[in-house]
């Protein structure tokens, strides 16, 4: 979020000011936010991992941040009469048990390999486990090649402070987003 992006940028300057021999620090805007920064770090640190070096790694995550999908569905949206950042509704759709099955089709549309993909998914919720659960029951019906089971979070406090409860937010590496 542009906050932390800004603060992370004058926090590098401050140590390259002040260690001008030291090491290297990389900042990027990763346009991710929650469990989504958290999915794209996980794959940063599998490339770091793979041999990579500071630079290829900072060059990974700028080639494919645009491909780290964020989509999600709330029960009520009257938390969002707040928010004025940069979401864009995609879709009005009545009752949660469509919503639900809406955004397994969703992230089977965008999925990188589609049902053979083998990379991980995160979930996050605030105060609604069990929707979050269903959405995930169904992706691992439809995707068996998941790096391990989708994880499942709690949206934390300034997320949540912009959506409220009753949000499912799904994430995962998909083809690139253009919007």
């Amino acid at each position: 979020i542009s906050g932390t992006y800004g603060s992370a940028c004058v926090a590098a300057q401050m140590l390259a000011d002040r260690y001008p021999q030291g090491g290297k620090v990389r900042v990027i805007d990763s346009l991710a936010a929650s469990s989504g920064f958290g999915l794209l770090a996980e794959c940063a640190a599998d490339v770091r991992d793979s041999g990579a070096s500071l630079d290829e790694t900072a060059a990974w995550i700028e080639e494919h941040k645009l491909n780290l999908h964020h989509w999600f569905f709330s029960t009520d949206l009257s938390s969002y009469l707040r928010c004025e950042g940069g979401l864009s509704p995609r879709e009005k759709i009545r009752t949660k048990k469509r919503a639900i099955s809406e955004m397994a089709k969703t992230m089977m549309a965008h999925v990188q390999d589609g049902a053979d993909y083998s990379g991980k998914c995160i979930m996050s919720h605030s105060a609604c486990r069990e929707d979050a659960e269903a959405v995930a029951a169904l992706i691992e019906e439809q995707v068996p090649q998941l790096k391990g089971k989708i994880e499942i979070n709690n949206i934390g406090t300034l997320i949540g402070s912009h959506t409220g409860p009753g949000t499912v937010a799904l994430f995962f590496m998909g083809d690139k987003r253009v919007d």
